[in-house]
């Protein structure tokens, strides 16, 4: 009995020393002492002086604006739906073989229920009606979601020789 008492009064007083450890230099979690906010997040009007006011010399520049011309022609508009929207896919004829960059730019639009656009691609102003119009035939797909179609009844695509549109 006696070993029992004298082994619980070792092992109590040496807890006891235990508590002198938590806040010693000794602890590993006690290294780095406690966090603190040092400053607050800047405004959104103040300027963030780690940004350079002008760009490095071999930074990117703004893009230049689109400058693409009105497809010749649209062969076909299909809208098909996809999860959270529809996707709308046109298909239309260049006015040369050279063209790229194509587009479906969105119009403001006045009438209510409709959406607009206009299918345009970067073309060569010369050789009008160069090759064949299967190999002068572009594709443009947009993604349009549930929220952009809600209330929307018709969408038109606009080309320079025709206007297709697709209805609900």
């Amino acid at each position: 009995m006696r070993k029992l008492v004298l082994a619980s009064l070792v092992v109590a007083t040496s807890l006891a020393g235990c508590a002198a450890v938590r806040d010693s230099r000794v602890n590993p979690a006690n290294w780095f002492g406690r966090s603190e906010t040092v400053a607050t997040p800047p405004a959104e009007s103040e300027v963030n002086t780690l940004i350079p006011e002008r760009r490095a010399f071999f930074g990117k520049r703004d893009a230049p604006p689109y400058e693409g011309a009105l497809v010749e022609q649209v062969t076909e508009l299909h809208i098909r739906q996809v999860a959270g929207g529809a996707v709308v896919e046109v298909s239309g004829v260049l006015t040369s073989i050279e063209g790229y960059d194509v587009r479906l730019v969105a119009l403001e639009e006045a009438e209510a229920g409709s959406l607009s656009y206009e299918f345009r691609a970067v073309q060569p102003r010369y050789g009008e009606g160069v090759g064949n119009a299967h190999a002068r035939a572009v594709t443009a797909a947009i993604r349009l979601t549930e929220q952009e179609l809600a209330g929307i009844r018709t969408i038109r695509v606009l080309a320079r020789d025709n206007i297709r549109s697709a209805s609900r």
